[in-house]
């Protein structure tokens, strides 16, 4: 890596808005292009000028999670104390306290300078492409690829995401070995909602970066609960979080004030692959769940 990929990364001129809008071919080249420039340019700008890298760690996980998956990789047969944290506000779908609310000012102050350092990031596709969007996972061009904030993602990923799924849908273990991820940001004159959907991963990890005095009105996230036929919304605090099957529909209902913040993250198998159907019966021991695959990265990214 030469000193200059910083300014070069500066210089570029990212494609039209439009273009970005309509997904054109020449956007996917632009970001396929400078993939290893924009790499370095991460690396450097780490290396160079981002003054609170040092905190992401696990120390920005809510004491009460961190001790009881602590616990969990140590003896897994602790795991219960995970689950005990869990609230099933509607049928399949868990919410809980994910990060320490008084220290995600931390990783926002981090994040910040990211959304500042001038380097290209690609939004994920379907928002009106605002400053707080970008792909989060280095499967994805034009991802946040600053190596600090790889480590501390893929903590979330494997020691906290991957073996919560495997406890809550034991379904999904052997289609939870590949990672997917972006941050999305929700105002009333950008973008406000997102339409009913589901997901193309096995499980979905939707954590909330408002700090406490952050305060947004509207933008439920909306779920289908099947045993009452009767959709239900659920309201975000800041550092909670949800998660759910991939393949259950849900939608994020306009946002009338404030702003909201989120990471919203992937599991799924190799090349994208996701359980036929789910199967609460699927049994895998607490030991097989509390463990990291080998499996390699497969490079595959839905979008």
């Amino acid at each position: 890596m030469t000193s200059n990929q910083l300014e070069r990364a500066r210089a570029l001129a990212l494609p039209q808005r439009e273009a970005m809008l309509r997904r054109d071919s020449s956007v996917e080249q632009f970001w396929t292009v400078n993939r290893a420039l924009l790499v370095d340019a991460w690396s450097e700008w780490d290396e160079t000028e981002a003054t609170n890298a040092g905190a992401l760690n696990s120390s920005l996980i809510h004491k009460d999670l961190r001790v009881a998956v602590t616990d969990a990789w140590d003896d897994p047969s602790k795991e219960s104390a995970v689950r005990d944290l869990m609230q099933e506000p509607v049928e399949g779908v868990f919410s809980f306290q994910f990060f320490d609310p008084e220290k995600l000012a931390d990783l926002r102050d981090y994040l910040e300078q990211v959304w500042d350092a001038g380097i290209p990031l690609r939004p994920p596709y379907g928002i009106v492409l605002n400053r707080k969007g970008a792909m989060l996972d280095n499967r994805s061009t034009g991802c946040l690829a600053a190596p600090s904030f790889q480590d501390f993602y893929s903590l979330v990923m494997d020691t906290y995401m991957r073996p919560i799924s495997r406890l809550l849908f034991p379904e999904i273990v052997g289609y939870d070995t590949q990672t997917f991820g972006f941050s999305i940001n929700y105002q009333p004159n950008t973008d406000t909602s997102i339409r009913p959907h589901s997901d193309a991963s096995a499980v979905t990890l939707n954590i909330n970066l408002n700090l406490p005095d952050e305060q947004f009105t509207g933008s439920t996230v909306d779920f289908l609960d099947s045993s009452t036929g009767q959709g239900v919304g659920l309201t975000f605090e800041p550092g909670t979080a949800m998660i759910h099957r991939g393949l259950v529909p849900h939608a994020a209902q306009p946002i009338t004030s404030g702003e909201r913040t989120n990471f919203v993250l992937w599991l799924f198998g190799e090349g994208g692959a996701v359980p036929p159907q789910w199967n609460d019966s699927t049994t895998a021991s607490a030991a097989e769940r509390w463990t990291v695959p080998n499996a390699p990265q497969d490079f595959y990214a839905p979008f």
